[in-house]
């Protein structure tokens, strides 16, 4: 597979523009893991530290779910590696957990999230609220959100894959 990263249009409107930079890092976190092996992919950054590639991309996949299931519609879809007994366990795998498990399990949460967002306008809110104010957001701030998210991972991935391989880039 070889990731085409798309830079978001210099002129589009708001909403094209913050659907696209969400995209172009989600991008960004698959061209991280492209070429390595699910040995790879498992391996921890630096001791005590438990991050990893797969882990990365399993913990957004928990993100995609949170934010456009529960924060956004309100729904409880349930959890996929995390649990109140083992609150990381998007960082927690076995040798079993394969890339092309949790490909398709991120991916598919990507796809939901595009879907809860389609029919919303920008400043429509959210039926979950924040546990610090209790208010809503916007959709406008999940898309924000996002991105900071997926920004500042992609930057913890860009470190382990130069770890593993010494690829680097933007």
């Amino acid at each position: 597979m070889t990731i085409k990263r798309e830079e978001p249009a210099i002129h589009a409107d708001e909403r094209t523009m913050l659907e696209g930079w969400l995209d172009y890092h989600r991008q960004t976190l698959v061209w991280k893991c492209e070429g390595l092996t699910d040995a790879q992919l498992r391996t921890r950054s630096v001791p005590p530290s438990e991050l990893s590639l797969l882990g990365l991309v399993r913990h957004l996949a928990e993100v995609e779910r949170f934010w456009f299931h529960e924060v956004l519609l309100g729904e409880d879809p349930g959890v996929l590696y995390c649990t109140e007994e083992d609150p990381d366990g998007d960082f927690h795998f076995t040798e079993a957990d394969t890339w092309e498990e949790t490909y398709a399990t991120w991916q598919a949460e990507v796809d939901a999230a595009r879907r809860n967002a389609a029919g919303l306008a920008l400043d429509d809110f959210s039926k979950g609220t924040s546990r610090s104010t209790g208010e809503p957001f916007n959709l406008r701030w999940i898309y924000t959100h996002m991105i900071e998210e997926y920004a500042r991972h992609n930057g913890h991935a860009d470190l382990v894959r130069e770890r593993l391989d010494g690829s680097t880039g933007d």
